[in-house]
């Protein structure tokens, strides 16, 4: 299964003409989800190699604009390019977010008078008092939802926190699981890991071969799980015959914080392929930083390395820190010490500096 991820956006607070605003897809097997959505992600989409047509799931991690901005425009765009009969056949866009988003989708839609070709569905994730200052937390009122669905949005479900492992557990099936864990922010922040299923290991060739079965069509239900009686009447389990099971690949996608609430992100994210973190100014403005809920480079590096994450991706920086295309001799502000300070804690380890349109390949793991 192909899987890459694309930066649309790499800056903060608002987009600029050298950094869009907050948003990220992940590609699996040509279906696009993306991860926030703020002003001109649309734009972002027309000028990369992804389809827009292909996103079947939204994810947001927090409110602030510039990660929401672009969501209610984005929508209203995949719709005047859908047919009337494609959008009767349209599978439903599931988008997922803090509390307050299904409202805001209803206010925006229904304020414009936006009409979809297409359904789409909000699944609200409910914040903990600990994930801001009290005043960032939204008042119930506020999100009240009494005035009913808007025409085109199917009943989401309202997620709440796992007391078990201190996560959210967005979707489950064979293939993969999502779920989202806690952050703090000036306002409820999330972030997300999808975790690939792993695969059956390799066959035993020498095992299959010592209990007298030949290459064909009993290697592939060995394979799929499934138990097979020989001739002499012995029965061969899949387990006698496989290798350990390969692991699925691993993305962890942060949204704005400048800590994580609890242990659940560090377990959900161990072992990370690819761990992606919010580095808005460097290591000397650190107080800075976090007194607006953000983070550093040694920050994000210090829990990628907490976490064994094989590679760091850092993203959401501040405006003055310009692409290393556009560097000029003597500009203070340098997006390659960002690099530098996160490196060095993690003793060398490649870290990536997100660019918009930069796309990571996540090669499929092979068995040993």
């Amino acid at each position: 299964m192909a899987m890459d991820l694309t930066f649309l956006g790499t800056g903060s607070a608002n987009p600029s003409p050298h950094r869009g605003a907050s948003a990220l897809v992940l590609r699996i097997e040509g279906d696009c989800w993306l991860f926030d959505c703020g002003e001109g992600t649309q734009t972002q989409l027309m000028k990369s190699q992804l389809k827009a047509s292909r996103i079947t799931k939204v994810f947001i991690t927090h409110l602030h604009g510039d990660h929401v901005f672009g969501l209610p425009g984005l929508l209203c765009t995949l719709s005047l390019h859908c047919t009337s009969t494609a959008g009767k056949d349209h599978q439903p866009v599931e988008i997922y977010g803090p509390i307050g988003l299904r409202k805001f989708l209803r206010v925006t839609l229904g304020l414009s008078s936006s009409q979809l070709l297409f359904p789409y569905v909000v699944h609200e994730l409910v914040p903990t008092a600990d994930q801001s200052p009290s005043e960032g937390l939204l008042d119930p009122k506020t999100t009240n939802c009494d005035e009913g669905l808007h025409p085109q949005e199917g009943q989401g479900r309202t997620i709440h926190l796992e007391p078990a492992d201190n996560s959210y557990t967005l979707i489950e099936n064979e293939q993969v699981v999502v779920k989202a864990f806690r952050l703090y922010h000036r306002i409820p922040s999330f972030g997300f890991v999808v975790e690939e299923g792993e695969r059956p290991g390799r066959l035993n060739v020498q095992k299959l071969k010592e209990l007298g079965i030949k290459a064909g069509p009993v290697y592939g239900r060995l394979k799929t799980g499934q138990s097979v009686v020989l001739e002499n009447g012995v029965t061969v389990f899949p387990s006698d015959v496989l290798e350990e099971p390969i692991p699925g690949r691993k993305i962890c996608i942060l949204g704005d914080c400048c800590s994580v609430v609890g242990d659940a992100g560090q377990q959900l994210c161990h072992g990370a392929d690819v761990l992606i973190h919010e580095a808005t100014l460097d290591d000397t403005q650190k107080d800075k930083a976090m007194e607006h809920g953000h983070s550093t480079p040694s920050m994000a590096a210090e829990f990628a390395k907490v976490c064994q994450a094989k590679q760091l991706a850092l993203c959401h920086f501040s405006q003055r820190y310009k692409p290393p295309a556009l560097l000029k001799e003597g500009d203070e502000d340098d997006v390659m010490e960002l690099k530098r300070q996160a490196a060095a804690h993690l003793n060398g380890q490649e870290v990536i500096l997100a660019e918009d349109f930069l796309t990571i390949v996540i090669p499929i793991k092979k068995g040993v």
